[in-house]
């Protein structure tokens, strides 16, 4: 068990990351994070902002820098998009078996119900803002499954939802990977990143409860 926490600890620091993988092992944590069920504590927010610390910290020249951004957001995106699809099988497949099992406090079929009717309104758009929301985008796509959302739909924004995620906060870390408050900070930089990526989430629910209680 400290061996486990041990790596969950070392995953905010970029040069153990390098030596311990490199791009392999961040592209592992996002397919992981994305695509397996037990991987929904991984820190995905956190690693991609840190692949751009790393990028922006190579020891190459200037001229190259640009064209390693685009090839590690590529990857990245890949590994997220591969994610998502074994996530959406694995819901597709055993869908059935897990309609099949006893409400229990920790599973109720109302949940998946609630899930299609979101899903229905919001289309693809929740597979897109599933993205930024931790612990959310690891059962998105197992629930899309679950629920039968159209696989032409879900390959679409799948895609678009992997690209902005990838491209925006591995961006952000190489833009922000080389000043000095960031790298004597960069606890406080992840943090606040979380609560950027939750905010949406934090505040809807609260707005949501507010509007009941005045319906009421």
């Amino acid at each position: 068990m400290d061996v486990f926490f041990e790596f969950l600890n070392n995953l905010t620091n970029p040069d153990w990351i390098v030596s311990h993988g490199g791009l392999y092992l961040l592209l592992f944590i996002i397919f992981a994070e994305t695509g397996i069920l037990i991987g929904f504590f991984l820190p995905g927010d956190p690693i991609l902002f840190i692949a751009g610390m790393i990028v922006s910290n190579m020891s190459i020249s200037p001229s190259e820098q640009v064209p390693t951004l685009l090839y590690w957001i590529v990857l990245v995106s890949l590994a997220a998009i591969l994610g998502n699809f074994v996530g959406y099988w694995c819901g597709k497949v055993f869908g059935k078996k897990i309609m099949s099992m006893d409400d229990s406090w920790f599973f109720k079929k109302s949940y998946i119900f609630k899930a299609q009717e979101f899903y229905e309104k919001r289309g693809g758009a929740a597979i897109v803002l599933a993205r930024f929301l931790p612990i959310v985008r690891t059962f998105a796509p197992i629930v899309a499954g679950i629920v039968g959302m159209e696989f032409r739909k879900f390959v679409l924004y799948n895609v678009i939802g992997a690209v902005v995620w990838a491209g925006s906060l591995v961006t952000l870390g190489y833009l922000l990977g080389e000043n000095i408050w960031v790298k004597e900070n960069l606890e406080l930089v992840i943090i606040v990143i979380v609560l950027i990526a939750t905010a949406p989430v934090i505040i809807k629910a609260f707005t949501s409860k507010d509007k009941a209680k005045i319906v009421q």
